[in-house]
């Protein structure tokens, strides 16, 4: 069959494919391009079937119609134009490239030298060129339908105070969980399936943050090593669901995992990666946008431009600063919003998507002016992940409103008051409260604090207190990757172990920090598997391990660990004291009322030397919030990190008499109500909560 570009003028205003109903329209951007080609492709993608000079150029968008042409078309583009890596340009119309607005992506990418620009191993290195097609080795856009019956489908937009949040992987929640049928584990539909979503409401999680779903492909020397790229930190196809988590290939698979969560009540965060591409420094292949316009797609060193410039760590960064490259990223969330109704991103090194021209971090920037001023991606859920690899990249609490931020030092200072590290009682209150030092500020509210206690990158909760040490010497990088640094402890024994003991002061660690997350003003977000005792065997960068090390393991299900992760939400979720939207200062309301005090054991406001003393392990944390003209939530939280000790119940607020309803060192009845008398015991390390009689 015979394809054309139809005469009519034709120009619709989006990029990508478009099916009109009627035709296929087709727009890719390219300042620098002397001509851009689309190359139509057989059903299974293997054969070019036609090859057409796009023929209308305006404002550097290349675009064409074809009358006819139909959803399922496969095509890619290629670019004509300078091949001058001195300046810049790596032009070569032998490499197909994949459409940045593509889709869907068919095929898994081959790794072969024809997919680079250059010759590799010429002695010129990236400044040789290589003639070789690389199509045969290409993923390959695919042209979609868009319509989808939603049933009545709409945001849910949960309140912060109101958001628990649980970060996971598509495959590595569903690998191994005996309920999910075989042929959906590792896909959109077994995380929608009834077993999963039963598990998160019976927890009590109102979002659920997936780690990136747009297409990226494995990175070549993970392949060469026998292992792949499990986490997804190298994205490619930024509308694209990743194919390997589809069971039958059909992009509306995402659709109905995000119709039966909603459904459910959960929202759907997507963690994206806009700050770099899976196309690596100038020596990595040409794929897609070092293809169609290198100068303008990525940020280059100022000194000699055929170098790029890297504050992602990955060989490549985006250039956020042009307008068209800034286009692409909102083009691509107000899709995944509009066209996919996800509810919110977590932005993957989100200072990197901050620098500006200069490459300076500006809070003021044209990308958050951008998302600020968009109608519709305000209203979404905005999480930055506050830092790059750059000069100044370190911007915890340095983001603006609406952004929430993932807040490393809320991680760090709980491990280390548990650990039983001096001098970190000011620190830990500090969390408890929002982290008031970082993000009390520009109007921002005491939920702008994301707080966790492990992610993905790094050791899972059950590993923070079974080893001392990093073990990744699966990842076949001799042990020297990833953090050393993890306010870990093995508490007695590296790994496993069957002494009892440890295993139990182990659990109570445990319950400390859980009930210590769900104690503390911000956004809580739980680590996938967590609550399952889950463990990476002390890996703390499994991003290559897609198998057992880097699953789930659903043998914990039936741990009383478990259960008390659900009675802790439960706990939160009935306190509103615990999910303030603004900071609490320690000024007493109008009405003299109280609504936050520090004491000691003694039952003594802390004062200087108090807060000083680098010996003290135990904090008294009184809240209060009216909830109507004649109630109020009020707690009494005591973090006892030292030994056993007696606490003196605070008189405030006419309090006359307390309850025990929350005690981490009596597992068996950790939410059990008691009476309390004044001092109360409370045991070493646990955390007691107490209410008003």
């Amino acid at each position: 069959m015979s394809y054309s570009f139809s005469e009519l003028d034709f120009m619709k205003p989006e990029l990508g494919a478009a099916f009109t109903g009627e035709g296929t329209h087709f727009a890719v951007f390219s300042a620098h391009a002397e001509q851009v080609e689309l190359c139509l492709f057989s059903d299974d993608g293997k054969e070019e079937t036609a090859r057409l000079a796009l023929p209308k150029r305006e404002g550097d968008v290349w675009s064409g119609y074809i009358a006819g042409l139909r959803p399922g078309t496969v095509y890619g583009y290629r670019a004509h134009g300078p091949y001058d890596p001195k300046a810049g340009h790596r032009f070569n119309p032998n490499k197909l490239l994949l459409d940045p607005y593509a889709q869907q992506v068919m095929g898994e990418l081959q790794w072969d030298d024809a997919l680079y620009g250059y010759k590799v191993g010429d002695p010129q290195e990236d400044l040789s060129f290589d003639d070789r097609d690389s199509a045969p080795f290409m993923v390959k856009g695919v042209v979609q339908d868009l319509e989808f019956d939603w049933a009545g489908d709409s945001a849910i937009r949960r309140p912060w105070t109101e958001t628990i949040i649980y970060e996971t992987h598509v495959r590595g929640l569903t690998m191994t969980h005996p309920g999910v049928p075989d042929e959906l584990r590792g896909t959109f539909l077994g995380m929608a399936s009834d077993p999963v979503i039963e598990h998160l409401v019976d927890l009590g999680i109102s979002a659920i943050e997936l780690l990136p779903i747009q297409y990226f492909p494995d990175d070549r020397f993970l392949l060469e090593k026998g292992l792949r790229n499990y986490w997804g930190y190298q994205t490619l196809g930024f509308f694209a669901p990743q194919p390997r988590f589809l069971s039958a290939g059909a992009v509306t698979e995402f659709k109905t995992m995000v119709k039966r969560f909603h459904a459910a009540g959960i929202e759907v965060i997507m963690d994206v990666v806009y700050n770099h591409t899976a196309e690596g420094s100038e020596r990595g292949p040409t794929l897609s946008f070092r293809g169609l316009d290198n100068l303008s797609y990525y940020r280059l060193s100022p000194d000699d431009p055929r170098h790029s410039y890297d504050t992602t760590g990955t060989g490549n960064t985006v250039n956020i600063a042009h307008p068209m490259v800034l286009r692409m990223v909102l083009d691509s969330l107000r899709y995944w919003v509009g066209v996919m109704h996800v509810d919110g991103f977590r932005f993957d090194l989100a200072s990197t998507l901050g620098r500006t021209r200069h490459i300076e971090f500006d809070r003021e920037g044209t990308f958050f002016d951008a998302i600020r001023q968009d109608p519709i991606l305000s209203g979404v859920k905005l999480i930055a992940e506050p830092w790059d690899v750059g000069d100044g990249g370190y911007q915890v609490g340095g983001f603006p409103h609406p952004f929430r931020e993932w807040n490393d030092k809320y991680r760090d200072d709980v491990r280390r008051f548990w650990k039983g590290d001096g001098g970190l009682v000011p620190g830990v209150a500090a969390r408890l409260t929002g982290s008031a030092q970082q993000f009390n500020h520009s109007d921002r509210g005491a939920t702008s604090s994301v707080n966790l206690l492990s992610a993905h990158d790094g050791f899972t909760l059950m590993d923070t207190v079974s080893y001392d040490n990093k073990h990744n010497d699966a990842n076949g990088e001799e042990n020297r990757d990833g953090h050393s640094d993890n306010h870990s402890h093995n508490m007695g024994a590296e790994g496993p172990t069957d002494d009892q003991g440890i295993r139990d002061a182990r659990d109570r660690r445990r319950r400390n920090m859980i009930a210590t997350l769900m104690l503390s003003q911000g956004v809580p977000m739980l680590l996938g598997g967590d609550e399952l005792g889950n463990s990476q065997g002390g890996n703390n960068n499994a991003y290559c391990q897609d198998n057992e090390i880097g699953w789930t393991d659903w043998s914990g299900v039936d741990d009383p660990f478990l259960a008390f992760c659900k009675g802790a939400i439960a706990f939160r979720k009935a306190h509103s004291a615990l999910r303030q939207e603004r900071f609490l200062t320690g000024e007493p309301a109008e009405d003299g009322t109280v609504e936050i005090g520090w004491y000691r054991p003694d039952g003594a406001a802390m004062d200087d030397a108090t807060w000083q003393d680098g010996e003290l392990r135990t904090l008294g944390l009184f809240l209060c919030k009216s909830v109507d003209d004649e109630r109020s939530d009020q707690l009494f939280l005591v973090f006892n990190a030292g030994g056993d000790c007696e606490v003196t119940l605070p008189d405030v607020n006419g309090i006359q008499a307390w309850k025990r309803v929350l005690d981490t060192g009596a597992a068996e009845e950790g939410f059990a109500e008691h009476p309390a008398e004044s001092p109360a015991m409370v045991y070493g390390a646990s955390v007691v909560a107490f209410e008003p009689a």
